[in-house]
């Protein structure tokens, strides 16, 4: 075989080499599906807490760490019943299902807070209740900690 010959046959097979691999390269992106065909459904959106109690003019206080997707999670030890509280809520903290029951009428109040994300839409909310039962009467576990 001569040089002349081998070295058309080297360039023709590197043009194919680029011919098929440039398609390749140009083409769109697409989202993976699993072999049955249908979407992969989308991630939750974050939802990320920090959630503090205080108490009369913030002499002593805590806080906690509350994340709710894809797993009950952080540093609030009723994670699970906190995040599933806010979901029945939609995220309004104004709105949690709470537990029923009475209260004395003592005068400690405390303040709560809570910032971060539910579903992806930012959470800033703040109250002061007059004492911590009636704290725990409105909130039930959100703020249990």
């Amino acid at each position: 075989m001569s040089t002349r010959l081998f070295t058309r046959r080297l360039a023709g097979t590197a043009a194919a080499a680029t011919a098929v691999a440039l398609p390749l390269l140009a083409a769109p992106a697409v989202a993976a599906q699993p072999a049955t065909g249908r979407p992969v459904p989308e991630r939750p959106a974050p939802s990320t807490l920090y959630l503090t109690v205080s108490g009369p003019q913030q002499v002593w206080g805590h806080g906690a760490r509350l994340t709710c997707d894809p797993n009950p999670r952080g540093s609030h030890p009723r994670a699970a019943e906190a995040c599933a509280a806010l979901d029945r809520a939609n995220g309004d903290l104004d709105a949690l299902p709470g537990d029923p029951g009475l209260c004395t009428m003592e005068h400690a109040p405390v303040t709560v807070s809570a910032r971060g994300t539910h579903e992806g839409r930012p959470v800033t909310w703040e109250k002061t209740y007059p004492n911590s039962c009636a704290l725990h009467r409105a909130t039930g576990p959100v703020f249990d900690f």
